[in-house]
């Protein structure tokens, strides 16, 4: 079986993103199954994290594997000078595949030029998050119907923000309309700009945040502003609440619009919005369990067809 590593989303062509949403869809209609029984999957997360690690592990375990590794770098050999190759070397001799968020960008990458076995990316530094993107097309595409010539609002922190980075990479192949809106020191960097120029995807940049410049987003998608990314705490505290999305807001909200933030949130989302039919964010962190069983499939070579064709289903 041919093994895949999962580190960017860039590599992935539509017709491959289509097919790991058809095997998450199939996960959605029964998670549990014994198709990784035998296999062992590492989690190193040298940055902290609550729904990706989870998620992950629940992924394995719903899949049959079992599941090594650590929450906190400080309780690896990382705090006694172990470089990053070694820890990957390692660990490499007690799993099948590794699982890493690393505070580096281009972290994930470097492990996998030097892993004998499958390296997935849970986030590196404010560079990529790729399983939180292919979660993030599952649940546009479950609630919109299609990938399709939509209009999406990424809202906040676009200059740190993996996930939008991510985002704007995958959709490149679906027609787009993208509206960033964030303040200066938060915009979206120059370099997604011009990958947005290269590709043709169509974008439109505000600073307002209103129920008038959002009453056209067919997704609105809210990000927090990241403190543990900011050098200058002055800078953090001056752009923490600008945008925060209040209820009121989504009065000239279309109906099929539906409110995503990759959690967890501050203060960006009123809790009053919760209750709000456009809400979605809750069931979106659901959805990345589907989408990393998929993920994991994908990297040990696991098909579609054996997934459809399982006779492992636990009901």
């Amino acid at each position: 079986m041919e093994k895949h590593n999962f580190v960017t989303i860039a590599d992935l062509s539509k017709e491959k993103l289509m097919y790991l949403l058809e095997m998450a869809q199939e996960f959605e209609k029964h998670p549990n199954r014994e198709l990784l029984k035998g296999k062992v999957i590492a989690t190193l997360f040298f940055e902290p994290s609550t729904r990706t690690q989870l998620s992950f592990q629940t992924a394995a375990n719903r899949l049959g594997a079992r599941v090594i590794g650590f929450s906190d770098a400080k309780t690896s050999s990382t705090t006694k000078g172990e470089t990053l190759k070694d820890t990957i070397l390692m660990v490499s001799n007690y799993a099948d595949v590794i699982t890493m968020r690393h505070f580096i960008e281009g972290a994930a990458i470097y492990a996998s030029e030097v892993a004998p076995v499958p390296i997935v990316n849970a986030g590196d530094g404010a560079h990529e998050h790729p399983s939180q993107c292919l979660l993030d097309l599952y649940s546009i595409y479950k609630t919109q119907g299609t990938l399709e010539n939509l209009n999406i609002y990424l809202v906040g922190d676009l200059k740190y923000g993996r996930t939008v980075h991510s985002l704007i990479t995958a959709m490149r192949h679906f027609n787009p309309t993208f509206h960033f809106i964030a303040p200066k020191e938060l915009a979206m960097p120059q370099e997604y700009k011009l990958y947005c120029q290269q590709h043709n995807i169509k974008y439109v940049e505000h600073e307002d945040f209103n129920e008038d410049v959002i009453a056209g987003a067919d997704i609105l998608y809210m990000t927090r502003v990241q403190k543990e990314r900011f050098s200058d705490l002055m800078e953090y505290e001056r752009v923490k609440n600008v945008y925060i999305l209040k209820r009121e807001m989504l009065s000239k909200a279309k109906e099929n619009m539906k409110i995503m933030h990759p959690l967890p949130r501050v203060n960006e989302i009123a809790y009053d919005v919760d209750d709000d039919p456009h809400a979605y964010y809750i069931q979106q962190a659901q959805n990345g369990l589907y989408a990393r069983e998929a993920i994991f499939c994908h990297c040990l070579g696991i098909t579609l067809d054996d997934v459809k064709n399982d006779k492992t289903v636990i009901e």
